[in-house]
């Protein structure tokens, strides 16, 4: 609650601010206008072109129409086929993914990885906590594609891989799936394979809990207890039968609609070029640029930002057609 009573506060004195500096740019500019003075209108140009990118930023706020884009997100990262390559990409992604928190401020925590049998990681489960995070990072759901020289191909050929992002929002106590029946669980305990020490490989701290109704599975292993392992995994849990309640009623609205949605691997929504030529591409709004290294090391906005719009304006040709 106090995180988001403090965003809250800044939203409302980061739009007070914007409406102050374009009020004092429009007075500025008519004076100028008015005296003829040419040096002064110029001088005025960086603070306009400043004002536009601030409101620009700040507007993204407005594209969260979503009931739970509020919240905080976890998201799960998964390598596809391809060995070696395809988990290396999936630590590249959980990198660019908390770097890309760690520029909002957002707090991260790891709830549980498994770790590829070479390199890299098999699969990975990220809390990510600050206000707004689930709305940014529904933008991201689906297959990305990395297209690269790889550095595991003695022959230095070109791979395609590709590794699937899930983001679930995360669950509040009073919400209709905080509590589940314990007849519905099945909880299983077994020997960490994380990073830990020696304690973790000595003991069944990890824990494995499967809703049975729905054979959704979640487990957390990165924790020594295995109390705060069945806490996360239990989070995690919940947070996939909302994401489940969530796909249910897109499902009966794209059947209204006559759309055909499918899910799954080969449809990526995004690539990510770094040979024969440098480009990241998302294939949903055709956003694209050559700046690899700068999304890779976390900056996401702009695409999550032309994802937010593309979904804004189709909901709102749907709501006046």
């Amino acid at each position: 609650m106090l995180r988001t009573a403090e965003g809250l506060r800044e939203e409302i004195e980061t739009w007070r601010s914007l409406t102050s500096r374009a009020d004092d740019l429009l007075e500025l500019a008519q004076l100028a206008q008015d005296s003829g003075d040419d040096e002064m209108l110029a001088g005025l140009d960086d603070e306009y072109v400043a004002l536009t990118a601030d409101f620009a930023r700040q507007r993204t706020s407005l594209l969260f129409s979503g009931p739970y884009d509020d919240r905080n997100a976890i998201v799960t990262i998964s390598a596809g086929a391809g060995g070696t390559e395809a988990t290396d990409w999936a630590e590249m992604l959980m990198r660019m993914y908390l770097r890309w928190a760690e520029r909002h401020r957002f707090g991260t925590e790891i709830l549980d990885q498994l770790e590829g049998e070479e390199a890299g990681l098999k699969s990975v489960t990220i809390a990510i906590d600050g206000r707004t995070a689930y709305g940014l990072l529904r933008a991201e759901r689906g297959v990305h594609r990395l297209v690269r020289i790889s550095p595991f191909d003695s022959q230095k050929r070109r791979h395609t891989t590709f590794a699937l992002i899930e983001v679930l929002p995360e669950v509040a106590d009073d919400t209709e799936v905080a509590e589940i029946p314990e007849d519905e669980l099945k909880i299983d305990t077994f020997r960490s394979q994380g990073a830990g020490g020696q304690h973790v490989n000595k003991t069944d701290s990890a824990v494995r809990i499967t809703h049975i109704p729905t054979g959704i599975v979640a487990q957390s292993q990165n924790e020594r207890s295995q109390h705060q392992n069945r806490e996360f995994a239990m989070k995690v849990l919940r947070a996939r039968l909302l994401e489940r309640r969530i796909e249910e009623r897109e499902r009966e609205l794209a059947q209204l609609r006559g759309e055909h949605v499918e899910a799954g691997w080969g449809n990526q929504i995004r690539s990510y070029v770094l040979h024969p030529y440098q480009m990241v591409k998302d294939h949903r709004t055709n956003y694209e640029t050559s700046a690899t290294t700068a999304v890779l090391d976390g900056d996401l906005d702009a695409f999550m930002l032309a994802e937010l719009e593309r979904v804004a304006t189709d909901a709102a040709q749907l709501s006046t057609a």
